[in-house]
């Protein structure tokens, strides 16, 4: 049986343990809720309201620029708040005050990829006075996994179309089809390559040993001495032409060439200036109707004369389209050449002279 003196030890001893457990659980309690401050600090409540709760759970940590502030302490859905129904209720150290303003913004983000959901509040551009208990701060939607998900859906698709569009390619090229399937599969073009290959392989083997013109340019100095020469020679016609000799350099060099060509524009400027005044007879063609119209009827009466001569009217006319007037010309014109070849071979025949005197 154990004695008085033992069996008070051992309550002791738990007491001390009851003790210690009970001061760890107000440690825990004080570290649970040392974010806000400490569990008797003062304490601010603020809300917003957001479309979507993203996760977002009771005691998830409330940040201000990414430092921890205080806790949410409650989530809901308020149907009446629609389209931003879900109403996040967020308790904040009193001493983080001075840092919040009534124009701050609040969003859900997410601890990494897949890490918690909690409340990010930014005060980065707000310079309004401090919000008061129960104030409302404006909401903001940040895109999260899903909506990453949801926007690069579309590009996943996309990248699903071209892969399927580019073993259709693999496989038409494998069965042969086009010319890169052909190129690959079509033994006979392979053929054709390796016999182009040793068509350029022998016409490079007679370059390098100098056959042909290409390799008589590419091997030959002579090319590369007439070459030279050539362009020594355009080097001295070159300075010949910067020196004003020949015909050419004084055309580049000689100041009377410009005179002369200043003195032929100055002229020709003066002779339109004359045509735009109506002097002179190309003046008064271009300036005096009176004129124009007498141009213009003597080209008329030409063009009448030579319609009339073309329709065989006339004595011109019918020389130049009646046929029978021009033989008779002809033959009157040979018989003139006769009778001037007679006379001449025999004057007396034709002409008598007689003499009487008085």
């Amino acid at each position: 049986m154990p004695s008085r003196k033992q069996i008070q030890w051992s309550q002791l001893r738990v007491g001390a343990l009851v003790l210690v457990a009970f001061g760890v659980l107000i440690g825990l309690i004080f570290l649970m809720s040392g974010t806000t401050g400490g569990l008797f600090a003062p304490k601010l409540t603020l809300r917003s309201y957001f479309n979507n709760a993203s996760g977002l759970k009771n005691g998830a940590p409330v940040t201000l620029e990414g430092v921890t502030i205080g806790n949410v302490i409650r989530v809901r859905v308020v149907p009446e708040r629609n389209p931003t129904p879900v109403e996040v209720t967020m308790r904040i150290g009193q001493e983080y005050l001075r840092d919040l303003h009534v124009n701050s913004t609040t969003s859900i983000a997410q601890a990494g990829v897949l890490g918690d959901s909690y409340v990010d509040i930014d005060s980065t551009h707000a310079s309004g006075p401090p919000p008061r208990n129960n104030a409302e701060l404006r909401a903001t939607e940040a895109p999260n996994i899903q909506t990453v998900i949801s926007s690069s859906q579309e590009g996943i698709d996309q990248i699903s179309v071209l892969l399927r569009k580019l073993q259709i390619l693999i496989d038409s090229i494998n069965s042969g089809k086009g010319t890169v399937g052909k190129l690959i599969n079509d033994p006979t073009l392979s053929a054709k390559i390796v016999r182009i290959t040793d068509h350029l392989e022998k016409i490079t083997g007679q370059i390098s040993d100098g056959n042909g013109t290409l390799a008589k340019m590419i091997n030959d100095d002579s090319l590369y001495t007439k070459a030279t020469a050539s362009i020594d020679n355009l080097e001295r016609i070159t300075e010949s032409l910067e020196q004003g000799k020949g015909t050419a350099g004084k055309l580049l060099k000689d100041e009377s060439l410009y005179n002369n060509l200043n003195s032929t524009v100055s002229n020709a400027n003066q002779l339109m200036a004359e045509i735009n005044a109506g002097k002179g007879s190309i003046g008064k063609l271009a300036k005096d109707p009176a004129f124009a119209q007498k141009l213009d009827d003597t080209i008329t009466r030409l063009d009448s004369i030579l319609t009339t001569v073309d329709q065989g009217k006339g004595t011109i006319g019918q020389l130049v389209q009646n046929r029978s007037v021009y033989d008779h010309l002809d033959q009157t014109l040979d018989s003139a050449q006769d009778l001037l070849k007679a006379i001449r071979q025999d004057p007396k025949k034709y002409f008598i002279i007689r003499l009487k005197i008085f």
